[in-house]
Order: structure tokens, then sequence, then C-alpha cells
């Protein structure tokens, strides 16, 4: 796959969303033990003493932490580091080491001989087994990979089916926070044995016009004698296109349909349409599934970089971690909306699923919020970044995970490109180069429609050895200094900014003198807001701006990372009781730093961006030079203090800062207000933003993400309380401790503060608010009706809000 010119036609989502002739449940409720039971897998093992768990889950986010979990004595390469040191967060301080055990049991009473059941999982954390009725059926080590088993020869009509499985998470086999357990969905699919193949759909489009797409649809099939009827409706039902198709290669069917004046599917209007295929055996409806996609076009181009429906994109994205934060690991698709929500208020584009294999939720919502992915399969091929990595497990999975990563997800229109691994330690030596070249022909044998990339961090090594040469797509993780060097000896003629800047910053936090510098530590634990701290190996935002702007051949950038992360305390590796990332754009609750407004001001083309830093309660600085940034999308402004001018600046390109911030370098603090007003490039005043010395902390104020959820029991509202003085003015420095309370038809599930240095644990209703903040998340029962939080705080004025929950939401 050479990129001379790279063309990649639509690609469609396939989603399992509704069956006929199948039946899909979820298997969610379950009973868990932690530790380890020899004949936890036989049918008759009591365990009624276990605790009742629903799927997903994730048995480590309970805590407590401790440091002395998964402490690892190591050197990390990638941090340039010349020696060992003990790192106690690294994988989040959080107890996800050891063996746990499920059990549940199944009833099949129309279970026959022409029938197949498959049990599918998809996420287990990790090292899992899994038994049925006493048998073991079936493994898989990995704990990102998506898996299914056949257990039609061990199931039975009478009685019920026990399913046990055992997991274990090794020590020394992570490099942050992994999550444990059953964390995603588990289903059981019941279906006749003359069916469609599970992920057996593969859609593309070989030819797309203004008043015409050509949609191909190759179809793996199971049984003879079998014809396809399929319809193509639009976003409102109605039936665009009919096919019946028949002929068969093997177990394969394809059609090729035509769609008139087609809708595409972009970042700004991501339109679905949904394909209903039925399968007949001798006029007999044997299968149907219904496949929701959409109708896109891709290409890159050397030198032009990458193209969506024939216009040029750059890729506006971050890397996100799989963590949800406060409810660690458990995918939830509430709590995966909210993040994309506020990155497309941001507005980011694209999404980075680092390091590992994506969720179908996370996917499904990225299709219908359009924005465009790169999905990754690994940190780690054969040599190790940690002992009990993905190393161990190379050389008999690598293949097969890769097969089940495109075969599971190839026809979502939001993902653009695979990444076959991340700075991994095989780039340097010609072995590397081997294992580069057979994951990149698995990933083009199983779906020639996109290319791969590699984030690459040993930019010396892979330019001398060919690595990088051999991929469709060059990413490069930081090394910004290297874009040029590395563009004019890779053939390709363009690269990605495959993780970049790195910047590190505490919501509310800020340190003087201002300075810019790498690796800067403080005695609290914390780094400055100002936005110009960074690390060994990485930058400050601007860096990366200038190339994005000024070379039409990087393609794009993914930020590390939109929102911190349970582990990887960086700069704090080898300090306690740091235990969470100060990567993000916004904190582990998921409330955005000043850095997510640097940001916004240069992406959301479409929305006003006026954000001022810092807070301004310095008591004990009066007359201290405290500096003042504006991040704006205008290109000048003014800033006044206590009314009184502190003059105009302008955004210009005497330094890579000034091209991007407006900063007034020379400030003395004095209590008060602190205004500024941004210009329009004719002079006139436009907008302006007020920040002000608040008082004593006096109330809380709430606000919710959204007034009303579902009630499936597994729907979430966050609601954000800020500590307030008499006049509602938010005091930034607040720390009171809060508590929690939920009545009506809902639970209380977690709280989050954002502060990386808390060990208060999540599942608490009481937790100290960091810098006047902290979000509670409340959770929906199966009852629909009014849900109450109530929001108190010493020495403050309690408040409380109403969420309305309902069976369904339009």
């Amino acid at each position: 796959m050479r990129l001379s010119k790279l063309f990649f036609p639509l690609l469609f989502i396939y989603s399992l969303t509704s069956f006929a002739q199948t039946e899909v449940k979820e298997l969610d409720l379950w009973k868990f033990y932690k530790g380890d039971e020899a004949k936890a897998s036989q049918i008759d093992f009591d365990d009624s003493s276990w605790e009742s768990v629903s799927i997903p889950h994730d048995w480590a986010i309970y805590g407590p932490f401790d440091k002395g979990i998964d402490k690892q004595v190591v050197k990390i390469q990638q941090n340039n580091e010349k020696e060992a040191t003990e790192k106690t967060g690294r994988t989040g301080a959080l107890p996800f080491i050891g063996t746990g055990w499920y059990r549940t049991s199944l009833d099949l009473p129309d279970f026959r001989d022409n029938k197949q059941v498959l049990l599918a999982f998809d996420g287990a954390m990790s090292n899992a087994e899994v038994f049925v009725n006493g048998i073991k059926v079936g493994s898989r080590p990995y704990g990102y990979s998506y898996f299914n088993l056949d257990i039609s020869d061990y199931v039975q009509s009478e009685g019920p089916n026990v399913i046990a499985v055992r997991l274990e998470n090794l020590p020394f086999s992570s490099r942050w926070y992994p999550g444990a357990g059953l964390y995603r969905k588990v289903r059981v699919v019941v279906k006749n044995k003359v069916s469609f193949k599970y992920w057996g759909h593969f859609v593309t489009t070989p030819f797309i016009s203004e008043n015409l797409a050509k949609i191909n649809i190759r179809s793996q099939v199971q049984g003879e004698n079998v014809i396809i009827v399929t319809q193509i409706k639009d976003a409102d039902g109605n039936i665009v296109a009919r096919n019946t198709a028949s002929e068969r290669y093997d177990d394969e069917i394809e059609q090729n349909i035509a769609v008139k004046n087609p809708k595409l599917w972009d970042t700004e209007r991501p339109y679905l349409y949904t394909a209903e295929l039925k399968l007949y055996q001798d006029d007999v409806l044997k299968d149907t599934e219904v496949v929701r996609f959409g109708i896109r076009e891709i290409k890159y181009t050397p030198n032009k970089g990458f193209e969506l429906n024939g216009k040029v994109t750059k890729f506006k994205g971050v890397c996100l971690h799989h963590d949800l934060g406060p409810i660690g690991t458990a995918v939830n698709r509430a709590a995966l909306k909210r993040q994309l929500t506020i990155l497309k208020d941001l507005g980011c584009n694209a999404i980075r699923s680092s390091h590992n294999m994506p969720s179908f939720e996370q996917l499904e919502l990225c299709d219908e919020m359009g924005f465009l992915f790169l999905a990754e399969s690994f940190d780690e091929w054969k040599r190790p970044k940690v002992k009990n990595g993905y190393n161990l497990y190379f050389d008999e999975w690598a293949e097969k995970d890769v097969v089940n990563l495109v075969h599971a997800t190839r026809n979502h229109p939001c993902i653009v490109m695979w990444s076959a691994g991340n700075e991994v330690p095989d780039q340097v030596g010609s072995d590397g180069v081997k294992r580069l070249r057979f994951l990149q022909d698995v990933f083009h044998r199983e779906d020639p429609t996109r290319p791969v990339t590699v984030g690459m961090d040993r930019v010396k090594n892979v330019m001398e050895s060919g690595f990088g040469a051999i991929l469709d797509i060059p990413g490069l993780n930081y090394r910004v200094h290297l874009y040029d060097e590395a563009y004019k000896k890779f053939p390709q003629g363009l690269l990605l900014g495959s993780e970049t800047a790195s910047t590190v910053s505490s919501r509310g936090v800020y340190k003087f003198p201002v300075v810019k510098v790498a690796g800067k530590t403080y005695s609290d634990l914390q780094c400055s807001s100002y936005d110009l701290e960074y690390c060994s190996w990485s930058n400050i935002p601007e860096v990366d701006f200038v190339m994005q702007d000024d070379k039409p051949w990087v393609i794009g950038e993914f930020v590390w990372t939109g929102f911190d992360y349970l582990g990887e305390p960086t700069p704090y590796d080898n300090f306690w009781p740091s235990r969470s990332s100060y990567f993000g754009l916004c904190d582990l609750a998921g409330l955005p730093k000043d850095r997510y407004y640097l940001y916004r001001s240069r992406w959301n083309t479409k929305d006003e961006t006026l954000h001022i830093l810092p807070h301004w309660n310095w008591e004990g600085r009066e007359g201290e030079t405290t500096p003042v940034f504006v991040y704006t999308n205008y290109n000048s402004a003014e800033v006044f203090i206590n009314g009184k001018s502190q003059g105009i600046q302008r955004k210009n390109n005497d330094s890579k800062l000034n091209r991007y911030r407006l900063m007034w370098m020379d400030v003395k603090y004095e209590p008060g207000t602190l205004k500024v007003v941004a210009y329009d490039d004719q002079g006139k005043a436009v907008a302006e933003k007020v920040v002000v010395t608040a008082g004593k902390p006096h109330h809380i104020e709430l606000e919710v993400d959204r007034e009303t959820v579902v009630a499936n029991g597994e729907d979430l509202c966050y609601v954000t309380a800020t500590i307030v003085d008499k006049n509602g003015n938010p005091c930034p420095k607040a720390s009171n401790r809060l508590y929690f309370e939920v009545k009506g038809n809902g639970k209380y599930r977690a709280a989050c503060n954002g502060d990386a240095t808390s060990l208060e644990l999540f599942h608490k209703p009481t937790m100290k608010a960091f810098n006047g903040k902290l979000v509670v998340l409340v959770q929906s029962s199966t009852q629909a009706g009014d849900i109450e939080l109530t929001v108190s705080g010493d020495e403050l004025k309690k408040e409380r809000i109403k969420i309305s929950s309902k069976e369904s939401i339009e």
C-alpha cells in the first residue's frame, strides 16, 4: 500500500442493533468473588455468599488507594530516564492485581440442534478463562480484545447453564490503570445454524458522486442454498434501495446496490442510513440483521494531507485512555457521550484510542456525533515495556487480536485509520521491521480500505532502519524538531502528529514566577495552569500549532490527552500520593482546565472563545507581579484591573507564544475586578469577560449536564458543584468537605474533584472540593420519576436539584 496516492472509499458502521430469528441477551447480572476458588467453574459450586454485581463492572475502582499496589522500580525509556526509580502511582494505586471470578446462569428452553449459541465478550480484563457447565470452552489473554466463543456443544435446554469466568491481572502488566473484571458488556447470541456469521459483513463504496453511491456489501453466511434480500433506508425510515443476491463464492455473498442522491457522513453532518439484510433458505426466513451505516470517502495525498469527501481536513484530535475517571473502566454510554460533548465544544474532530482497542459504545457515539477515529491495537509487541505486558502473548495472539479488531469495527464510518502500536521498543532493530510488516499486512488483508500508522518516538532509529518508510502513514509522537528531517527521509510525503504536547497542569493552580520549564515539580505535587510546563520529551502546545498551521504535509495532531486518566502521574511518577495524570485538557472529573480554552480558541472556528486566567484571589500577593493570560479567537484584547487599563495586546509572529496567546506579563495584583475586552480586526469591542475577587465561601451552586435521564438503571447525570460567596462569585481556592444525598428514582454513583493527589474514594458520598469545584454522578434506576440530589457542606448553605427520569428521551 504505497502512498503515491492513498484512496479509501466509503466505509459503513456495523452494529447489531436488532435481529429477527436471532435472540441477543445481555448478561448483566453476575455473582463476583475477588480471589481464587479451585472449584468455582463447577455447576454445583455454591456462590450464594459472593457479591451480586452488574456488568459492566470494574472491581478495582472501589479502592482503596495504596502506594504499594503494583509499585514499579523501573527506568522509563519513553521518558528519557537515565536510571530506575520507584514508581508508586504508575497504574493508579488501585487494587487491580489478582484473580477474580464471575458466575451467572442461563436458561435456554428453546435450544435445538439446529441452533447455534455464541458467548460474546466486548472485553475482559484480563487472561480470561471461560467455563460453561464446568467445561473450559475458551480463553483470551488480552484484556482489550473482543472475542466470542461457540458454546453450542456445551449448553443444554433443560435446567440452567452455568457460565463462569476466571480473570487474572498480573503485576507489572500495564503502564497505566487498566481496570479489572468484566468491564465491558457480555452477550449470549442464540441463532439458527443457517445465518449470517458473527461480524460477517464488510461494506464499502467503490464509487460516490453527487447523484449516486455504489454500495458493495460482502456478507459471510453459513448454510446452503441461501438468498439475501436487502432494503436500505434513510434516516427517516424511507426505503431508498432494494436488492436480492444469491451468487456465492465460498461462504461469501456479494451485493452491489445503488443509492441515489446520497447524503454523506462527515464531522458536521454525520448522516446515517440503515440496511436490513434478510437471509432465506428455501423461502424460509433464517436470519435478519439491521445495520446502520454512513456514506463517506477518505483520501490521503502526499503534500496535501487527509481529505474527507474531497475536502482537506486536519485532524484536531485528542488521545483518550479507556478509564472514565470516578467510575473506572466500566463502560458507560452516558459517560462517554459527556466526554464527546465536551470535546465537540472544544472543536475537536478526532479521537485516538490510546493505546488499545476502543469500546463499541465509543465508536457508535463517534458515528452519531461526527468524530474521526484512529483505532489503536497495542502498546507493546514482542519487546517488553513492562515485564508481564503483551510481550507474553504477541507471538500466539497478535494476528488473532488484530483480526477481531478489524472484523468487529471495520464498518464504522468514523474509523479512518488503524494504529498497529504505540512507542513499541521494536522500533529498534531488524526484527521490529519484520513485525511491522507482519502486522500491517494483517490489517491490509482484513481491510484494504484504510491506512495503518504507528506512534513512533524513536524517530532517528526509524529513519535509518526503514521502519518509518514501511508505514502507510508515519506517526510521530512528539519529536517536533525532527518533523522536517523525517518528512524529507520518509517517502510518504506526509506526517501525522500521532501524539503531541504532553503539557501538564492542574485545574485552578498557578505558580509564580511564570516561566516555561520542563519537568518542574512542587511540594504540593501540582502543576501550574499557566500552561508553560511540560515533560523532558515533550513541549508546550504552540510548538505543535506552528507545524500544524504552516506545514500542509502535517495532516493533524492527537493531543496527549483530552482528559486526565488514572495512572501515569508525570512529573510526579515517584511522588506519593500522586495517582493520576496531569496531561488532560480536562481534569479527571471532566472539568475543563485553562488549556482547554487555548485549544478551543484555535479549533472551534464557529463559536466565540474568550478566557482569562488566573483567578483573582491572591491574598498576600498584593503588589506582586501576577501575569494575566487571555485565550481567545480574537486577535487583540485589553485588560483592566479595577477599571485601569493594562494596555492592549495583539497576536503577532514575534514568538510562538505571541502568535496564539495574549499575555500581560507585568500586571501587579490588587484585589477587585479583572476584566478583559476583546476587539475585532477593525478595533471594535465585541466581547468581555470579568473575574472578581471572591469573598468567603457561603453556599453551593449546582449545574447539571442534562436535565433528563433514561430510567434504564445505567444512565448518568453529571452535576457540577461550585462553592460560591454570598454574591454568587466562585471561590477558586475553596476546599470545603461536601456531602451527597440522593432520593427518589435514582442513586448516588460517584464523585470526583479532579485532584491528582486525592486518596478519597470515588464511591463514598462525601469528598472535599478541589479549587472550589467537584462533580457528582447520579445514576438512574429502572423506575421513571423524579430524582433529588442534595449537596451540603461544612459551613455552607446546602443546595438541592431535581433531575427527571423517563422511560425514553426523544
